[in-house]
């Protein structure tokens, strides 16, 4: 299972013994629902344990402490010997392996940097990512977004169900634990696996684009317009060979943390979404905006330069990493011996990893292909459901993540150390903490949905109409946020008690409950609430999933606080209240109305945006939300570093 703390690379699901090799993994990313490499693309519309990146598109892996004095700020995943989790037998304070241990104000400087490393590549590349998407929307309008968007879904389907999870769970806590124990720092043993990786890659790479004719047939309804299939396929012939270099780009990024050297991966993403936008550019230049254009009417030139510019997007990415390598002295060589590396032992971790991401996919084939069949401009279809989603991302990435950054740390070393009261009074606290930061960006989606999706995609080729379509989708997505960020929440309890198998348990039946949501929505509603309504069943199975979580943690660690919580949780639904009805009221006085052109809707977004959140502020306050101050003084704490 991805992410969570290990204690080493054989530790066994529900914290089944495992050898002290002092080798441990802290993930500490927020919803890393992809690689580094596709951190700004399309997103799969579900929960996703801590991998090896994330909407934050970065990654840690590295020797130091996970634990800055207890508030943990990396925007990323750690990988290493942890500061504040230690292995059985460990006398506090020594490494592990013997060796004594960082002064505590040496590990914090250093995590302290590599977090601002992080949180500025972090921030660069969600602004130029979100720039980037804006612009193939503005670029292929409805009609070459909705295939352009679903033959990019399947390299990075492909991706997470060949080597996403299985590299994060099983190939990362390998090479860490190799790079403390082998002689030579691991070197040997990383050139083993980067032959192996780079061979299984390729192979896997070339097969699936044999058989992409097969896979976006799968993919692609029956009711999609006339040559949605063919222009699907076509693209993916030419992005599906991104499976290799994402793999490849990880895999390196996770060389180079394990030598310390941080701040490659965080930055080289933004050399991928820097050529898809130059990508955008020439098409405009060549060939005008899709605008008008059926998928039947793509011709070749217009094809090869779309999805070629999203292949060379990865290329470029990886490349840009290969200097590092030189940097840190790393060379790799051809070695290969697949049975030298002895991944057999942890099969087990594997598989449920495989479980977990394999249930989730048949998810998201459900999404691309019901969606696929969305005809005519105004409807919300594929392209402004993952536009929608990466908006929920990104509320998610910037407060979710920051809260269980501070805390999946303190949660590790409590359950390390048996005080299963801590890991209680921690995911209290962090539900509460998410909650009350989450609510007003919440209001704004919800009440602004379509001022926010009018200012932001409305253009070149995407009509007025398909803009506030995503305004509705929007809408419905505030929903989303909270019960996502508190299923994330919970997840990490979960990988705080090493409990993976029981994450991907749980995953099955609420996987089920949203695909059965799907295929409702589907038939119950017309096309033009298609996309809202998936929407909603994503928000109801991110809530099962908090509830069954919760459920079965109160069972494994005793009681959980929720008096407390339930308690916080009206103050912010009430101040929440406040909020909307300020925020309906503003929509309703400025120019624009309910349908606002684009001027008009920036307005508003700009106007409306500062009046919920003033209003939830002084109703927080008022009704005394102790939460509201720590939320305040995290702000404070980012901004001054």
């Amino acid at each position: 299972m991805s992410g969570g703390l290990y204690r080493s690379a054989h530790a066994a699901p529900d914290g089944e013994p495992e050898p002290s090799d002092g080798a441990k993994l802290i993930s500490v990313d927020g919803t890393g629902v992809l690689p580094t490499a596709a951190a700004d693309q399309a997103l799969p519309p579900e929960i996703i344990p801590p991998t090896n990146a994330g909407p934050t598109g970065g990654t840690v892996y590295g020797r130091g402490s996970s634990n800055s004095g207890g508030s943990g700020s990396s925007s990323g995943t750690v990988y290493g010997s942890s500061a504040t989790a230690r292995t059985e037998g460990t006398a506090p304070g020594a490494d592990p392996a013997g060796a004594p241990r960082e002064r505590p104000a040496e590990e914090s400087r250093s995590t302290a940097g590599n977090s601002v490393i992080m949180a500025a590549g972090s921030l660069v590349s969600r602004l130029i990512g979100f720039v980037r998407n804006m612009l193939i929307g503005m670029t292929l309008g409805k009609a070459i977004g909705d295939p352009y968007t679903s033959a990019q879904f399947l390299p990075m389907q492909v991706y997470e169900m060949l080597l996403g999870g299985v590299l994060s769970s099983v190939l990362i806590p390998l090479l860490v634990r190799r790079s403390k124990a082998d002689p030579d720092g691991g070197e040997l043993f990383t050139q083993r696996l980067l032959t192996l990786a780079v061979v299984a890659l390729g192979a896997a790479t070339a097969l699936v684009t044999v058989a992409a004719p097969v896979i976006t047939a799968v993919q692609s309804s029956s009711r999609a317009p006339a040559g949605y299939q063919d222009l699907v396929t076509s693209l993916s012939y030419l992005m599906l060979p991104i499976i290799f270099f994402t793999g490849l780009s990880a895999l390196i990024g996770a060389v180079l943390n394990v030598r310390g050297h941080f701040a490659a991966p965080m930055w080289a993403p933004i050399l991928n979404n820097l050529v898809v936008i130059a990508t955008c550019g020439a098409f405009i230049l060549f060939f005008g905006t899709a605008d008008g254009l059926t998928p039947e009417e793509m011709t070749p030139g217009r094809i090869a330069l779309i999805g070629g510019g999203t292949l060379l997007g990865m290329v470029v990415q990886a490349a840009g990493l290969v200097p590092a390598l030189r940097k840190v002295g790393f060379t790799w060589g051809w070695r290969w011996n697949p049975r030298a590396l002895g991944l057999g032992e942890v099969g087990g971790l594997a598989g449920w990893m495989l479980v977990y991401v394999g249930v989730n996919q048949i998810s998201v084939f459900l999404v691309a292909r019901v969606l696929s069949g969305i005809g005519g401009d105004g409807k919300a279809s594929l392209l402004a459901y993952n536009n929608v989603f990466l908006l929920t991302m990104m509320a998610h990435g910037i407060i979710g993540v920051s809260v269980m950054t501070a805390l999946l740390p303190k949660m590790s070393a409590a359950a390390a150390e048996g005080r299963y009261a801590d890991v209680s009074a921690d995911l209290s606290r962090g539900i509460r903490l998410t909650t009350t930061a989450l609510a007003p960006i919440c209001v704004v989606y919800g009440v602004l949905g379509v001022p926010i999706s009018v200012t932001l995609f409305q253009g070149g080729a995407l009509s007025y109409d398909q803009a506030f379509a995503t305004g509705g989708v929007l809408a419905v997505a505030a929903f989303t946020v909270i019960p996502l960020s508190v299923s994330y929440l919970c997840t990490y309890a979960f990988y705080a008690l090493q409990g993976n198998r029981t994450v991907a348990l749980i995953n099955v039946p609420v996987v089920a409950l949203r695909i059965v949501g799907y295929l409702i929505v589907a038939e119950a509603l017309g096309q033009s609430l298609t996309a809202a309504g998936m929407t909603g069943a994503n928000a109801v199975s991110y809530l099962v999933s908090a509830l069954i979580s919760l459920t079965v943690l109160r069972r494994r660690i005793g009681r959980l606080n929720l008096g407390s919580v339930a308690a916080a949780l009206l103050k912010v639904l009430a101040a929440a209240a406040v909020a909307t009805a300020a925020g309906l009221l503003v929509v309703k006085v400025l120019p624009g109305g309910d349908t606002p052109e684009r001027p008009a809707a920036a307005l508003q977004v700009v106007i409306g945006g500062g009046v919920v959140m003033l209003a939830y502020l002084g109703a927080a306050l008022l009704l005394k939300v102790r939460e509201v101050h720590q939320v305040i003084g995290m702000v404070r704490r980012k901004i001054g570093r």
